[in-house]
């Protein structure tokens, strides 16, 4: 028989998230980050609202009514989480403060105590620095070592290679359910029958899953299961470790404090039972009820139809994206969840600028390597720009999302088709400071302060920022390009979103005046080069360092519209400028 309508009213839902009501400048949001962290409805903010408001009281201590309640919801909460999942009981159910601290948790209660030499540890390709980095801490710890499972180039494991990794030393394989950075899902039920035929547990990092199908944590038979809530349209701060009792049972304690103990003396404690063993100190009270309310709103609609409802927009998004010229889907796995993750590469267009013109129409994706440094090492690329769906999207949000990804290519074709090479009655474009050798831009003005009030005068006449963003990139286009054999990993500069060069160096023939110049694949980033180059190259260290930058972008107003791995960027500039700034310094002294 042939399925029925959903029942998904899009226009109903979207009515639910009053952030989706906003505009930006003069666009309506669009919103395509969930796989970074889901927007609310009404029913979670009232819920989290309604605690603050007329429940708040400390928990599982007091007998007076308000922390009784307060008790009474909290753990409401947990038996929510426990049916959601279909754990055997809530017990198994543990608040942490999300997915991260789930697998530290593991990594650090059940791993430190469990692993030893030579055990072995299977991670694969597609995990999440979350899913990494706290088994190489457990693994420095033991002495334990980790396997990791490849991926084809559609970004799906390799299952063959998988088997071929299971040994009599495997003790663990963690795998997510799927992957942020790609949406790939993974076959976690095989995954575990596999591993627990060669003795291993397994760890499912869930965080990408539960708010887009049903999660059932005994058929899938996991060990332990990780998510959290602001991933399921809940609160940030909160989110569930669950774990077979025996195996919590047998772990001990991750952190002490109230709580967590049965009794107390200086010679030496006993610890409670499940789950407050694990569960130190005064918890996330009002996030766990959001999460509850979340979880009771995904079920009031419906997971059996939110997960087709968003298969299909995955599927016209796909198909739009895949007409528009130059852009490279990354990830296209058989099994998918509505993640959209791309390049642009004919022109070449940086995902950090490809984010930055979005936002000013209204729309907001992620760009960067998404936590998967490893991940994006295999694609062979240093970063995707991803769009990531939920049900509160619609086909609007596609055709606009897709039409300004294609003005955004044909800008950049008409950028690059407007680049003329030298030639004998051809000038090259000019920087708009000279240089005293070629690459290394002289001074602007007697002193950065100097510079810092001309270019501040010309900010002021940009009344908002998508004309002060054009400014930038024009900045930008007019910085020369940094010499290809200066860019070296000596002259790489660590902590940008984009890739970053930087040269400096004190100017030759002076005692005290630096100089330098940089260079990025992000032209917001050259238009920043920009202004930092005319504010500081070939000044005295003295001055570079009695200069207050971030005063500066606070006075023209960047420093509301710059991304925390730009301003991280930026300053890893400034630093490197003003250690070789002090070096000198210190040496004239």
């Amino acid at each position: 028989m042939p399925r029925p309508p959903m029942p998904i009213d899009s226009n109903a839902i979207r009515e639910q998230f009053p952030i989706l009501s906003q505009t930006v400048g003069a666009c309506p949001l669009v919103f395509l980050d969930s796989a970074a962290s889901t927007q609310q409805p009404t029913a979670v903010i009232d819920a989290v609202a309604g605690y603050h408001r007329s429940q708040h009281a400390n928990i599982h201590r007091a007998v007076y009514q308000l922390s009784q309640g307060a008790t009474r919801d909290y753990e409401e909460a947990r038996a929510t989480v426990a049916r959601f999942i279909n754990a055997a009981e809530p017990a198994e159910c543990l608040f942490t403060r999300g997915t991260t601290e789930s697998i530290n948790l593991v990594a650090a209660a059940w791993g430190r105590a469990t692993l030893q030499p030579g055990d072995e540890i299977i991670l694969s390709t597609l995990e999440h620095h979350s899913n990494i980095v706290p088994w190489q801490l457990a693994a420095q710890a033991t002495g334990a070592r980790i396997k990791v499972i490849p991926i084809n180039d559609a970004g799906e494991l390799d299952l063959d290679a998988y088997r071929r990794l299971l040994s009599s030393r495997t003790r663990l394989v963690a795998v997510n359910h799927v992957s942020n950075a790609l949406g790939t899902i993974n076959p976690v039920r095989e995954i575990i029958v596999e591993a627990h035929a060669a003795g291993a547990l397994t760890l499912i990092d869930g965080a990408q899953w539960v708010a887009h199908g049903r999660t059932d944590v005994q058929a899938l038979d996991a060990d332990f299961y990780a998510f959290s809530g602001h991933k399921l349209f809940g609160p940030t701060g909160i989110g569930v470790l669950y774990g077979k009792r025996h195996l919590l049972e047998a772990m001990p304690p991750y952190q002490g404090g109230g709580d967590m103990i049965e009794q107390v003396r200086f010679e030496g404690s006993t610890y409670a039972g499940l789950p407050n063993r694990f569960e130190a100190g005064t918890p996330n009270i009002a996030g766990a009820v959001g999460l509850g309310a979340a979880i009771r709103w995904i079920e009031a609609i419906g997971l059996e139809w939110i997960g087709p409802y968003e298969q299909g927009l995955l599927a016209h998004a796909s198909e739009r994206l895949r007409a528009i010229p130059g852009l490279v889907l990354k990830g296209t796995a058989a099994r998918k969840s509505a993640v959209l993750s791309f390049v642009l590469t004919d022109p070449p267009v940086s995902t950090l600028d490809v984010g930055t013109q979005l936002d000013l129409r209204g729309i907001c994706i992620r760009t960067g390597h998404h936590c998967c440094q490893p991940l994006m090492e295999r694609l062979g690329v240093a970063a995707t720009a991803r769009a990531s769906l939920a049900l509160y999207n619609n086909r609007d949000d596609i055709e606009r999302f897709a039409d300004a990804l294609s003005e955004i290519v044909e800008r950049a074709q008409t950028a690059a088709s407007a680049v003329v090479e030298p030639t004998p009655t051809t000038s090259a474009p000019q920087s708009t400071h000279e240089a005293d050798e070629p690459g290394y831009p002289a001074a602007t003005a007697d002193s950065p302060e100097a510079a810092a009030d001309v270019l501040a005068e010309d900010f002021e006449l940009l009344p908002d920022w998508p004309t002060r963003h054009q400014y930038l990139i024009e900045l930008g286009d007019r910085l020369p390009p940094m010499p290809a054999a200066m860019k070296t990993d000596a002259t790489r500069v660590e902590g940008c979103q984009s890739t970053v060069y930087m040269a400096a160096r004190l100017k030759p023939g002076s005692e005290d005046v630096i100089e330098f110049l940089a260079d990025s694949d992000a032209n917001i980033v050259r238009g920043l080069i920009a202004l930092l180059e005319q504010l500081c190259s070939g000044q005295r260290a003295a001055a570079i360092l009695g200069f207050d930058l971030d005063a500066f972008f606070s006075r023209i107003g960047l420093d509301a519209h710059l991304s925390l791995s730009r301003r991280n960027g930026l300053a890893a500039m400034v630093q490197r400028l003003r250690a070789l700034a002090q070096r000198q310094s210190e040496a004239d002294r």
